[in-house]
């Protein structure tokens, strides 16, 4: 049986168990609530404790050998700036569409305030009325001077994400200008420490169907019925929106920026896609995407190095997905976000879809910086990750979509340029 499905099956029963405890027996039910509430913190707390060195090891690696990688030249920075437009644009759209509809979801006001444990008050505090908001330039001009930490020791310390992600895409675009010598020697301890993250992510993953099961249990004492709607909202909303991105975003580009017909591009995409579905893994949909470039005549530094960097980093279906979700569960725990607070989410979202772990449910993984970048409560994860395979298929289609259009488009400039490789 899959990991997926078993978490499934501990999402379910928890529901059951928290459904049926709340009907027949409140007492009972806030007793199970209470027995339960610490393994799911627990689990929940494995994961933010995998998330900062994670995220901060592969982003190190990955921008610094990218930015070490003369060979690429214009075309590096070419695909680097389409692919960062690309994850703004979705995650950008995908806000303004899901935050209305989500804003429609009946959830009970009682059952959001209980539904917060104790130790998120600190994420709901920094969320003021708005009559006492504070002007809204005073309020953009705290966050720009926030994203620069004075301390990062102190920024890790306070688990203050986007502070952090900053100073460790400064620290590898500086270490991508060090002596090969001595950049080799630091990268090779930074893809150490994150090859050893991802192992303890998949150890942590293993956990997930326990983790989940604790974690539904007090949630469906709490918030009952509306529980179920809410989340079936979500898989619908996210699974439309994916697929509506892919449509009228990446579709076009291929069609049109890479010079190609209808016809070819979706003859470039199709094999790629049907491994991305089906494995639900981005690394995995690889060969295939080498081999439909190499027939489709594409150079050397597309196949040989565009795309595996792509493979590697680029994560399209991440922008609506991690969105979406930061904002459901905003929704599930009755905070309104701010305006800084929405483009605080944008700009994290945009910079960790380029360090999601390459595994099966990496974007929900990812979003914990996401999570905590806009004070929203991570403990609502749990549910994500537990109904995550369908949009996971989707999410990791429209990646592979997504590295297929960019190479669609590498490939016209390269061509224009008659570089070679």
């Amino acid at each position: 049986m899959s990991l997926a499905t078993r978490v499934l099956i501990g999402l379910v029963a928890g529901f059951l168990l928290g459904l049926a405890l709340a009907h027949w027996s409140p007492e009972y039910a806030a007793t199970a609530a209470a027995l339960f509430a610490p393994v799911g913190a627990i689990f929940i707390n494995l994961i933010r404790m995998t998330v900062m060195p994670l995220v901060t090891s592969i982003l190190v690696a990955g921008v610094a050998s990218f930015g070490a990688t003369k060979t690429l030249g214009r075309t590096a920075f070419r695909g680097a700036a389409i692919a960062i437009a690309l994850i703004a644009i979705a995650a950008v759209a995908s806000a303004a569409i899901a935050q209305p509809i989500l804003a429609r979801v009946t959830i009970d006001r009682a059952a959001a305030e209980a539904l917060r444990p104790p130790t998120t008050a600190t994420h709901t505090t920094s969320v003021t009325p708005a009559a006492e908001a504070p002007p809204i330039q005073s309020a953009i001009a705290r966050w720009l001077i926030d994203l620069v930490p004075t301390n990062v020791v102190k920024a890790v310390a306070d688990d203050a994400m986007l502070p952090v992600i900053v100073f460790a895409l400064l620290f590898a675009l500086a270490l991508a200008h060090v002596g090969e010598e001595r950049r080799t020697a630091v990268l090779r301890v930074v893809e150490g420490i994150a090859d050893a993250m991802q192992r303890l992510v998949g150890g942590v993953l293993a956990l997930a169907p326990i983790g989940v099961f604790a974690l539904a249990v007090p949630l469906a004492v709490r918030l009952g019925y509306a529980i179920a709607g809410a989340v079936l909202v979500y898989i619908v909303l996210v699974v439309v929106l994916t697929v509506v991105a892919v449509l009228l975003m990446l579709y076009p580009l291929g069609i049109v920026a890479g010079r190609m017909t209808v016809a070819e591009f979706i003859s470039l995409c199709a094999p790629s896609q049907a491994v991305a579905f089906s494995a639900r893994s981005s690394l995995a949909a690889l060969p295939a995407m080498v081999k439909s470039a190499e027939e489709a005549g594409m150079p050397k530094i597309i196949t040989g190095v565009v795309i595996p960097i792509s493979a590697s980093m680029f994560r399209f279906g991440a922008a609506v997905a991690q969105t979406v979700g930061v904002l459901f569960i905003a929704r599930l725990y009755g905070i309104t976000l701010t305006g800084p607070q929405l483009a605080t989410v944008t700009i994290t979202v945009i910079v960790t879809t380029f360090a999601v772990p390459g595994i099966p449910g990496g974007s929900i993984l990812a979003m914990v910086p996401v999570l905590r970048a806009a004070s929203v409560p991570v403990e609502g994860i749990g549910i994500l990750l537990a109904v995550d395979t369908i949009p996971d298929m989707f999410r990791t289609m429209a990646n592979a979509t997504g590295m297929m259009a960019l190479a669609a488009v590498l490939r016209h400039e390269t061509s224009l340029r008659n570089d070679s490789y």
